[in-house]
């Protein structure tokens, strides 16, 4: 296929994207200031939340959520074996451990009746995962969670989009993270944003996320005067910058001219490959919004070993990832924490098999068609 290669998870960069981070860098004010307040602003009003904090990436977000939830030694959070380490690595940092559960194998998304299953007098949260964009079933959990007196914390890191029963992800848990790494459906290169209902959580988030202090720079340094600042509490270097936010106001509003973009591009995907040898995602629950954050399909290794069709893709040209590997098989997770492969067969079973197609909203027609040809040779 003589065509440029097709990145994945390319980011789409317009113009006024471009010109927002440009007036920063004339402005003089590069960290955490007036563009990062304007950017809260306008992420609450899109998700309808109380309150949104940025940080510097949705990995910082969780381990907010969990130290301002007041989650530390001896406490458990349940969250699931099918997603990126960071949901898990965050319950770490904080001290707390990670409980993982089997997902549902068609969806890959959180089971709430296993959930259930593994509370204990130290659950003190639980961390569903909206995995690919598909919302989970919230109200299950947020049953679980008030029966049980639990916190939950929604990883949001493919959901920006994504509603459930009518309402926002971001607005069903006490806290919301998500992520604007590169190749989310929005992005600040590096960032990340909580939202939560709660003035009491959202000030610990904030004094936590820069160094502990009781006045962020833009305060201490403004026109207003200069204003002492003292260390409450021993914080982190998690603050968003200005130059990050900049790029993040203008993809926010385009997000949904974006994810209109990314429904085409997943419906013909799904035409194209209706009758390949593959198993296509599983169709959306009609009460939801999916932020359609991954295409991802499921390779029978008795028919093709997945990482051959990686690589396969990769020489004609289409880049394509893998998401992902389950918690429970990465050598930290199996040393620590002891987990084995048999103990949750269907993020295992999706672990082996699942390979992800491009799905940016930058992509052309004949970008898809390129990927949709190189898709059917291969398992042709």
């Amino acid at each position: 296929m003589k065509r440029p290669f097709i990145v994945f998870g390319a980011p789409l960069v317009e113009e006024a994207d471009i010109a927002e981070v440009v007036d920063s860098l004339r402005s003089g004010w590069l960290g955490t200031g007036p563009k990062v307040a304007r950017f809260e602003k306008l992420f609450c009003e899109y998700i309808g939340a109380e309150h949104a904090i940025a940080v510097n990436s949705c990995t910082a977000a969780l381990h907010l959520c969990l130290i301002a939830a007041g989650i530390g030694p001896g406490s458990e959070v349940i969250t699931t074996a099918m997603t990126f380490v960071a949901t898990a690595n965050a319950i770490v940092h904080a001290g707390a451990v990670p409980v993982l559960t089997d997902c549902d194998r068609r969806t890959g998304t959180m089971d709430p009746e296993r959930v259930e299953a593994a509370v204990t007098p130290r659950t003190r949260a639980i961390i569903p995962v909206h995995l690919y964009g598909r919302p989970c079933a919230m109200d299950a959990i947020m049953e679980i969670a008030r029966r049980n007196d639990l916190v939950v914390i929604e990883d949001a890191a493919h959901a920006i989009e994504a509603s459930y029963r009518g309402r926002k992800i971001g607005t069903v848990g006490h806290m919301t993270a998500f992520s604007f790494y590169v190749t989310k459906n929005m992005t600040t290169g590096e960032g990340g944003m909580v939202t939560t209902a709660s003035s009491a959580f959202a000030e610990l988030i904030r004094r936590y996320a820069l160094h502990g202090l009781s006045h962020d720079a833009w305060a201490r340094f403004t026109d207003g005067g200069y204003r002492h600042y003292t260390a409450a509490v021993a914080g982190f270097k998690y603050n968003m910058t200005d130059l990050q936010a900049a790029l993040g106001i203008h993809q926010l509003r385009r997000i949904e001219r974006s994810l209109k973009r990314r429904n085409e591009i997943w419906q013909r995907y799904d035409e194209a490959f209706g009758g390949l040898p593959v198993e296509l995602p599983a169709p959306s629950d009609p009460e939801t919004i999916h932020a359609r954050h991954l295409y991802t399909l499921h390779i029978d290794p008795a028919r093709l070993n997945r990482d051959i069709f990686i690589d396969r893709l990769h020489r004609l040209n289409i880049g394509s990832g893998v998401h992902f590997i389950g918690v429970h098989l990465h050598p930290y997770y199996v040393q620590r924490f002891g987990y084995r492969r048999e103990d949750f067969p269907n993020a295992t079973w999706i672990s082996e098999r699942t390979v992800s197609l491009p799905l940016s909203a930058g992509l052309r027609d004949e970008d898809v068609e390129d990927v949709i040809r190189a898709v059917t040779q291969t398992l042709g």
